[in-house]
């Protein structure tokens, strides 16, 4: 796997490259993404330590977790409605119940990440990566247009 690391980090660094070439900025996700994936990438290479990048889903979903948490609940700022708001119009209630699912999202996928890559061969952790995370987060995605349709404000 440690053989994969610096393309990722080359690949995710051009790929950020391109998309301010052609947009002149760059949205706060890939951008984000692109600094975790070079630090722990980074680390990984120089301590010659897998963990680090075992670790780095773990950490962004908290990371997440944290900012939608901290927003909602100290700043009394959903930030997942500044995301979104140019996408889909809720009732307050609505981004109040949708940004709360999404902590709770967040923080399963860390633990989830947690558990596989610590009881499981490397094999099957880059596997469930790839073909497992993507998948659970379309149909948790899925689930919420009930509720996305209940607080949707009629515009």
């Amino acid at each position: 796997m440690t053989q994969a690391i610096l393309p990722l980090i080359l690949a995710t660094l051009i790929a950020t490259g391109v998309l301010y070439f052609f947009e002149k900025k760059i949205p706060k996700v890939p951008i984000i993404s692109a600094i975790i994936v070079t630090i722990f990438g980074s680390l990984t290479l120089y301590f010659d330590n897998k963990t680090f990048f075992y670790m780095k889903p773990t950490i962004v979903n908290i990371f997440f977790a944290l900012i939608l948490f901290i927003g909602s609940f100290f700043l009394k700022k959903n930030f997942l409605k500044s995301i979104l708001k140019g996408s889909i119009q809720l009732e307050e209630e609505g981004w109040t119940i949708l940004n709360k699912r999404w902590i709770i999202f967040f923080l399963f996928l860390a633990i989830l990440n947690e558990l596989t890559w610590r009881t499981q061969t490397e094999d099957f952790w880059v596997k469930f990566k790839v073909f497992g995370i993507l998948p659970i987060t379309l149909i948790f995605t899925v689930l919420q247009l009930n509720l996305i349709k209940k607080y949707k404000k009629n515009v």
